[in-house]
């Protein structure tokens, strides 16, 4: 593992320190989506570290750019190293948004994406398009996967421009109704494949 990231370097309200407990960012792996509709970090495979070597993880999504239009790009996890990804979560999922033309602003919760005991996959991202300023960029934080005595929290937020040219601020938080490890995360997109886009693991020292 190489590449550390100082503790203030990306939020000085102190927001994501007190996420990370004031500890540097360590670079794990980058998996970049191009022609493929999952990206998988599983523990053990191809250099990924997602178990108790770190407290708190994140994700970092670059430009993620769908094939389509009205694509949604999902979430996932996993506590048999990917042979399933079937974890029961509960979620919230709102946003912000605002339209280029300046109309249609407000502020939504969207039940549609949230989940109550499922094991379905978590949108973290909705209706993308496959025009060049129609991408999103965010990250998310997953806390203490390897844990076996509590469940998983995880917090998602995602800048990201719609097919029909509206901007939002998306954001999820939930978590993973299980106290088995979580040992491996899947991102996908629900229609066609993701043509571009870099997906960041690290994990944070305390």
């Amino acid at each position: 593992m190489s590449g550390i990231v100082g503790q203030n370097t990306l939020d000085g309200s102190g927001l994501i320190k007190a996420l990370e407990g004031g500890g540097a960012w360590n670079f794990i792996k980058k998996i970049s989506g191009s022609g493929t509709s999952t990206v998988s970090f599983v523990n053990g495979t191809s250099d990924v570290v997602l178990d108790s070597t770190y407290k708190t993880y994140v994700f970092t999504f670059k430009n993620i750019h769908s094939s389509g239009d009205d694509v949604n790009f999902e979430v996932d996890f996993s506590t048999d190293t990917g042979s399933n990804y079937d974890v029961t979560m509960t979620s919230t999922h709102w946003y912000p948004y605002h339209g280029e033309g300046g109309g249609g602003g407000a502020l939504h919760y969207h039940t549609s994406f949230d989940l109550a005991q499922s094991t379905g996959v978590q949108t973290l991202c909705t209706e993308l398009g496959d025009q060049n300023d129609e991408n999103a960029s965010g990250y998310m934080y997953l806390f203490d996967p390897s844990n076996t005595t509590f469940v998983k929290h995880f917090i998602s937020v995602i800048q990201g421009t719609t097919h029909h040219d509206y901007c939002k601020n998306q954001a999820v938080a939930g978590y993973c109704n299980t106290t088995s490890a979580v040992d491996a995360v899947q991102f996908s997109v629900n229609s066609g494949n993701m043509d571009l886009g870099d997906i960041c693991l690290y994990g944070i020292s305390t």
